[in-house]
């Protein structure tokens, strides 16, 4: 088939590569519609993740099962699935918690910039559509990979309630989703911290009510402004550097969470701040599977559409203009089609 790989920083190619295959029986072998490039791919295309020279990259992906392994009951071929980034058998007791991006036996998708992308434990993992949708819904269905249950989950995890305010740190697509959560979760108001103009347009049409374009201390005196002085209800931090942790503390209010689901990049934590304001830290890796049965409902009745967030759609074979594109801000992010 044909896949994206990556070789060392900036040199993304499309090319081919061995099929997956078939290697335990709750396998899955699903043929990519439509994929995409991820935030956090970008971490070693700019040289701050390990490299393994020609390896596949993307692991965000939804499309049609092709091949089962014989321990899979609840799929076949033909079903058309979202591929969850981190597969879960779905029946230890961390799943069972709640907590599927950290089941012993999952795994995560590696090819979904390509043809064809495995999936481990099949049936714990994918979550299958009446039928074929819509095309215009690909979109929408795609970020149920990843990108919308994780800013869904910097919401949950940061505490966001009725009638409270909620402020975004992060203007990746992340970020973005994290407004549409905070929305959704009922939010009074949401502030999207943002210096962008065109992510700023997204954020409002996802229903933020302000945007702040300042940073570092500027950014924090006005969202003491804009909250008279209390500060944010509850944090989403979108992005995982040092920069952005400590400003989603500094202005968190006392007694609140900051929901981080940034992959951490050489973040030191402000401890006595947190300490001395009872601000608390909750977050990580995002429980796809936890959160997709109900997004998805809201997703299909057209109630979210959190497919907005695709600004750029590219002919897979163009994936390393994609990774150019989110590279140099010319794209918030990149939809892939084979």
């Amino acid at each position: 088939m044909r896949a994206t790989t990556i070789h060392a920083p900036g040199d993304i190619r499309f090319e081919e590569v061995a099929d997956p295959t078939i290697e335990e029986p709750t396998d899955a072998i699903v043929k990519v519609v439509a994929g995409c490039i991820c935030g956090s791919d970008l971490w070693p295309y700019r040289g701050h993740n390990d490299i393994d020279p020609g390896a596949t990259i993307g692991h965000e992906c939804v499309g049609v099962v092709e091949e089962v392994g014989t321990d899979v009951r609840d799929f076949r071929p033909g079903d058309f699935v979202i591929v969850p980034f981190c597969h879960s058998d779905n029946t230890c007791p961390h799943c069972l918690a709640g907590v599927q991006s950290a089941c012993p036996d999952g795994g995560f998708t590696s090819s979904g910039q390509g043809e064809y992308a495995r999936v481990t434990q099949a049936d714990g993992s994918l979550v299958k559509t009446d039928g074929m949708p819509d095309e215009a819904l690909i979109p929408s269905l795609l970020t149920l990979s990843d990108v919308f249950p994780t800013g869904w989950h910097a919401a949950v995890s940061a505490g966001v309630r009725p009638g409270g305010t909620a402020v975004v740190v992060g203007d990746g697509a992340v970020g973005l989703c994290g407004v549409l959560a905070a929305v959704e979760l009922g939010a009074e108001r949401v502030i999207a911290m943002s210096r962008h103009e065109t992510r700023q347009e997204i954020a409002r049409a996802f229903g933020a009510t302000d945007v702040v374009a300042e940073r570092g201390k500027e950014g924090g005196e006005r969202i003491a402004e804009l909250t008279g002085g209390v500060g944010a209800d509850a944090v989403l931090e979108c992005v995982g550097t040092d920069e952005s942790m400590k400003t989603a503390f500094a202005i968190a209010r006392p007694g609140s969470t900051v929901g981080f689901v940034g992959v951490p990049h050489g973040v030191e934590l402000p401890v006595r701040r947190m300490f001395q304001k009872n601000v608390g830290l909750a977050g990580g890796i995002a429980p796809v599977r936890h959160y997709l049965p109900d997004l998805l409902e809201r997703v299909l009745s057209g109630s979210i559409d959190p497919g907005r967030v695709f600004d750029l759609t590219l002919p897979m074979s163009q994936s390393p203009e994609g990774y150019r594109a989110m590279d140099e801000r010319r794209a918030t992010k990149v939809l892939l089609q084979p």
